[in-house]
């Protein structure tokens, strides 16, 4: 079975970003949830001003946030279905396609990640790593609005973060 795509774009040039690196994470994550196969998904980071601007168009947000998740369609990865498939609803049979999956976007501001960093007294690249992670766990559904959520995502955060971690000394 083919990995799953994900690409990045690198549209900024304040922060130092290993774009491979990066992309092994988000792989991984999405693997770890069970999601195989053809899918795919678009990590992009940015300077401030289009965070900034992305976080007041979507979310009513003044300023730059760290990171932004734009799940392309949340009942993808729960019921297999695919993009396009006219009028089909939720829980229908998948039919074979040859469209990919599309988990979604992953939008991190690697200078709001750098001032964290510091704030926590971190390396950015530590900041960065949980990021992808949580933008990533994000997109396939999880939350932490309400405290039950935001402990079973930050538990999760911490396990895929440590998996990592392992798989970048076995390399």
């Amino acid at each position: 079975m083919d990995p799953v795509e994900v690409f990045v774009a690198d549209e900024q040039a304040e922060v130092s970003v290993d774009a491979l690196r990066w992309v092994r994470l988000a792989r991984m994550v999405l693997e770890e949830q069970g999601v195989r196969g053809d899918a795919e998904l678009s990590m992009l980071f940015v300077d401030e001003k289009s965070m900034a601007d992305l976080n007041e168009r979507f979310l009513g947000r003044d300023g730059p946030t760290d990171v932004l998740a734009f799940p392309m369609d949340d009942e993808l990865i729960e019921s297999g279905r695919q993009p396009d498939q006219g009028g089909r609803g939720p829980g229908s049979p998948a039919e074979p396609s040859d469209a990919p999956i599309l988990v979604g976007d992953v939008v991190i501001c690697p200078k709001v990640a750098e001032r964290q960093a510091l704030e926590h007294n971190l390396p950015v690249d530590d900041e960065l790593t949980h990021l992808v992670d949580h933008g990533v766990l994000h997109l396939l559904g999880f939350d932490h609005e309400e405290d039950d959520e935001a402990a079973v995502m930050e538990r999760r955060e911490r396990e895929l973060m440590a998996r990592f971690r392992e798989l970048e000394r076995g390399q």
